[in-house]
């Protein structure tokens, strides 16, 4: 691909008062990061930003992994590339295109590899922030995945970046359009924040609760140790697996096939399945009604899950039957319990567990069932405002990606 093909093409998508200009014609100062500064890291100091911190569905940089360097008074080279509040990053080898924009919450000074391009624009001619959201927003960003995919894993060069083409509206309406966009951004990281301390709660509270570390008001009897064999019975899916003939599958059945693709990351409930059984593929396999609790045991080991659906489960699967203990208080303690699976996994071409090492596994629970299920319930509150909460934040995204088609392109005009 080409850097005229990057380019956007004009057509009548703009204003006719947006002319389109290249990086280049504000005479721009751009470089990219320095080399071999490896030697330089250290555990404190100065912000060395990486591609990993910049992130494609916002123009914020993300600091949450955070790589330190402390430079002699003889490096030279961190005067080139010490970065400025509006300063324009850019991903420009293998993952190419990603873009973040250098603001007041990024730490000083602070500097950028080898992989990262600067583009420092006139503020008093441009919006930087303008610029960096319509470089982060649909069109340009589906360029600059096509320029990746075609093969340009070398990257871009700076002369590239300087031949980067956007519309240019009156230097207030570009404010102004950025400024909508903020606000935007602040609700989608408002919403994010509230999310990440919600799940700390519940983090906090499992640990708390599913421990005895702390009591729910009303309850006072004895937690006791048991192994989770005793508790309920625990079965494996069939074997092998109904993957050798097409004939066991039918998109137009009710009944689903369990894959660890379709088990949630978050939230308890598996909701779908991304093929379905026919009788063939049935009678091969081990059904488990709706409502049913279910658990990885190959790959990705120790993720529970409760159906919604009828469906049949593999031997990379098991099923809890015949329960002694509250179904909902199980499937929270199997989630604390999922990082010390692998610890017993049977390591072969990939992770695996089997039923007899899950019915060995000692818990310690409350030995009355309502107190189960009162747990249970705590837990699961939390779970409903996480999932509300997450609703909200994927509204506001599409709301936002919408103001980014339609602000950038002139389509809606705030001034």
């Amino acid at each position: 691909m080409t850097v005229a093909e990057l380019a956007p093409i004009r057509g009548d998508v703009y204003p006719d008062d947006w002319p389109m200009r290249t990086a280049r014609s504000f005479n721009p100062f751009i470089t990219s990061g320095s080399r071999g500064w490896a030697k330089y890291y250290a555990e404190h100091g100065d912000l060395f930003m990486r591609i990993t911190n910049l992130k494609r569905n916002r123009i914020k940089p993300d600091l949450s992994d955070q790589q330190h360097v402390a430079l002699p008074k003889s490096e030279t080279e961190g005067l080139r590339t010490s970065l400025k509040i509006g300063d324009i990053l850019i991903s420009i080898t293998a993952d190419i295109g990603i873009i973040a924009l250098v603001d007041d919450e990024l730490p000083s000074p602070a500097y950028i590899n080898q992989h990262v391009a600067c583009l420092r624009l006139p503020s008093d001619q441009v919006s930087p922030k303008f610029v960096a959201y319509y470089l982060a927003s649909k069109e340009p960003q589906r360029r600059f995945v096509e320029m990746t995919d075609v093969g340009a894993k070398t990257g871009i060069n700076l002369t590239t970046v300087g031949n980067l083409t956007f519309p240019c509206p009156p230097l207030s309406e570009q404010q102004a359009i950025a400024e909508a966009l903020t606000d935007a951004d602040g609700v989608v990281e408002g919403l994010e924040r509230l999310i990440e301390k919600k799940r700390r709660i519940k983090q906090g509270a499992m640990q708390d609760l599913l421990t005895a570390k702390r009591r729910l008001p009303g309850f006072s009897g004895e937690w006791v140790e048991r192994k989770l064999g005793t508790l309920c019975k625990v079965s494996r899916g069939a074997s092998p697996r109904p993957i050798a003939s097409t004939r066991w599958f039918d998109n137009h059945s009710s009944i689903g096939w369990v894959r660890i693709s379709d088990l949630p990351k978050s939230g308890r409930f598996l909701t779908n399945t991304t093929q379905r059984l026919s009788p063939d593929g049935i009678a091969r396999s081990r059904r488990v009604p709706i409502g049913s609790l279910i658990m990885s045991i190959a790959a990705t080991v120790g993720r529970p899950a409760i159906t919604t659906i009828d469906a049949c489960i593999h031997d990379g699967f098991v099923v809890f039957t015949d329960l002694g203990i509250d179904q909902l208080f199980l499937f929270y303690l199997l989630k604390t319990m999922e990082p010390q699976w692998s610890l017993h996994g049977q390591t072969g071409s990939q992770m695996n567990i089997n039923t007899g090492i899950i019915e060995l596994a000692e818990v310690y629970v409350p030995e009355s069932t309502d107190e189960q299920h009162a747990i249970a319930q705590v837990f699961a509150a939390i779970d409903a405002e996480i999932t509300a909460l997450e609703a909200r934040l994927q509204k506001a995204r599409a709301i936002k990606e919408g103001m980014m088609q339609n602000l950038l392109t002139g389509r809606i005009r705030l001034v």
